[in-house]
């Protein structure tokens, strides 16, 4: 008997941003995947590894692979995330992230997932594409009240969280379903 897409189980890379905000949902993404059965291996840097231990709910399915996070000239020494720095350093953090490009490249022609979940790491379709046999999926989560802010600090403070968690006007959906 053939097998179905649904009986299939899958090998599935997440590499999100170098931010709690990011490496959160990635996580409980990595929660619903496991779930269903699928193989999981989320890069992160070291010491966040150590700070999502606990979210980890399939811990025999998403494995944590960890980064050593490349130092940049004007980057403190062993900043790791968006956390360890202040916003005016994020681009340092950037470039950090990118010189992880042949780590990561090494990662996944050894590996061979079928796909990689990403967010800010512009270069992993071409990436992908070069070792041949993995999907991409871009993976961004946003909610609703950053994706349509209110016009100014004042509306924004005064606003209710319900009135910030509505779609902004004209947005189909708060929410999409990928069934995998």
């Amino acid at each position: 008997m053939a097998e179905s897409i649904q009986d299939r189980k899958l090998h599935i890379v997440m590499f999100p941003w170098l931010a709690f905000g990011h490496l959160i949902p990635y996580i409980n993404l990595s929660n619903e995947l496991a779930k269903r059965g699928h193989k999981i291996s989320f890069l992160l840097p070291k010491r966040a590894g150590i700070r999502l231990q606990n979210l980890n709910l399939y811990p025999h399915l998403i494995t944590f692979h960890k980064l050593t996070i490349p130092h940049v000239d004007g980057l403190p020494y062993g900043a790791e995330t968006t956390a360890d720095v202040p916003g005016s350093l994020e681009t340092l953090l950037a470039t950090a992230m990118d010189e992880l490009y042949d780590e990561i490249k090494s990662f996944l022609e050894n590996l061979k997932p079928h796909f990689v979940f990403f967010d800010l790491a512009h270069w992993i379709p071409e990436l992908a594409q070069q070792i041949g046999g993995i999907k991409t999926v871009f993976y961004l989560n946003v909610c609703p009240a950053a994706a349509h802010l209110p016009p100014d600090k004042t509306t924004f403070m005064t606003s209710t969280a319900a009135e910030l968690v509505k779609p902004p006007p004209g947005h189909t959906s708060s929410s999409f379903f990928f069934y995998i």
